[in-house]
């Protein structure tokens, strides 16, 4: 048995990012450990979801152990920043929010839970963030950084296939349906960049399962559970990750190989 750990900016992060690999982890055997920067305190709240007195940050805590169990995690842990809000938010500078957390001290703590699991692989987002909001990208910094302080074996930076989304969306549109990201999108990494690929079509079902606990953020109606199941396959049966000294092009499909 070896140790995974997941490191997220928010709750809904760990479903749609890694549930494959967490819970494929879990299967066969390993220990997942899901670690998250904040409560997700920024998110947005539907109209009469919360009960009286209950703050949002309080309910996604509990969304977040929910998924876990969906997911197979046998320990969260949430570092206790708070959510910086999106990029360019005045909020982005807040005294306490992880954008603003000083590096060395946020890794460290980060680091401390992956010494106390004698943790073999760690999970982070690639250098922009995937997408671009400031806790994102401070979970790589944050995350490289810990696991070279912890000496963690393995470290995977989470991220998107770049070019096969923009494929996605030209045949969408030359099949008359409406347009996807265009040249211009930088969401994720282009494929030459990318390490890792790994099949996680039969964990879909566990992946939405995950993302439907998460009901504050969400819902029924949205993008990731609207999606019929050929869809949905489509956009997360796959996750992919870029590990340093590998490729170049992908040279490893299972995270935990060999551990």
């Amino acid at each position: 048995m070896a140790t995974l750990v997941t490191f997220h900016a928010h709750p809904d992060d760990e479903a749609i990012m890694t549930g494959g690999v967490m819970r494929k982890a879990a299967d066969e055997g390993h220990r997942v450990v899901l670690v998250v920067a904040t409560r997700g305190e920024k998110g947005e709240i539907p109209e009469g979801l919360l009960d009286d007195g209950e703050q949002l940050a309080d309910r996604r805590v509990k969304e977040t152990q929910a998924a876990a169990e969906v997911l197979g995690v046998s320990r969260v842990e949430f570092l206790g920043y708070q959510d910086s809000g999106m990029m360019g938010d005045p909020s982005n500078d807040g005294p306490d929010t992880f954008w603003s957390a000083p590096v060395e001290e946020a890794a460290e703590r980060l680091a401390t839970i992956l010494r106390e699991e004698s943790a073999d692989v760690l999970t982070v987002y690639d250098d922009f963030g995937v997408y671009g909001h400031p806790d994102h990208i401070q979970v790589h910094r944050v995350g490289m950084r810990a696991g070279e302080l912890a000496g963690t074996p393995r470290v995977y930076q989470g991220t998107a296939n770049r070019d096969r989304m923009r494929r996605a969306a030209e045949a969408a549109r030359a099949a008359g349906e409406e347009g996807g990201p265009d040249e211009e999108m930088t969401i994720g990494k282009p494929e030459a960049e990318l390490t890792a690929e790994v099949d996680v079509l039969a964990y879909l079902k566990v992946k939405r399962a995950a993302m439907r606990a998460h009901q504050s953020q969400i819902s029924e109606e949205s993008f990731f559970l609207a999606l019929p199941d050929d869809k949905f396959g489509e956009a997360f049966g796959t996750e992919w990750f870029i590990r340093e000294g590998q490729g170049p092009g992908v040279t490893e499909t299972d995270l935990m190989k060999g551990l």
